[in-house]
């Protein structure tokens, strides 16, 4: 399992080559990649500034794939997430998951994604014309985790 917290973009290629090293089991990758918009509720984005609690979140992620291992067959798993300044289109996450089976490895990765957006402790400003500002954690993503609950 791998999780990281760079400034530094990522190869999303070389990630799944690293995943799948001394695997010949893995019969499916799940990867999501988040990327910045360039407009947010009607208003444009020039560009992001991502900040993290160092030590705290790689804690959160760990606490967040030890779950997902719980609760599928997941064989491997990489989360990488950027901090610092972003301009839109740049890769913001990287979350990808090997396992067995697709299922598995769709069902984890989501969660996994559902979990960083609302536990882990990352903040975003985003940079307008109008100026920055803070973004709000999103009622959807709180609602998104309801369907994990067990």
């Amino acid at each position: 399992m791998k999780i990281q917290i760079q400034a530094e973009d990522f190869d999303v290629s070389k990630e799944l080559e690293l995943l799948r090293v001394d695997l010949p089991q893995i019969g499916g990758i799940n990867v999501f990649v988040g990327t910045v918009r360039d407009e947010h509720l009607g208003q444009k984005i020039e560009g992001m500034v991502l900040e993290h609690y160092p030590g705290m979140t790689e804690k959160s992620l760990t606490n967040i794939l030890d779950q997902a291992q719980a609760r599928w067959q997941i064989l491997n798993a990489t989360v990488i997430h950027r901090i610092g300044d972003l301009r839109p289109g740049e890769q913001i996450v990287l979350v990808a998951v090997a396992s067995s089976h697709r299922g598995d490895a769709f069902a984890a990765c989501e969660f996994i994604m559902d979990y960083l957006k609302t536990s882990a402790p990352f903040w975003k400003k985003e940079l307008t014309p109008d100026g920055a500002h803070w973004v709000d954690a999103r009622i959807t993503d709180d609602e998104r985790l309801k369907k994990w609950q067990i």
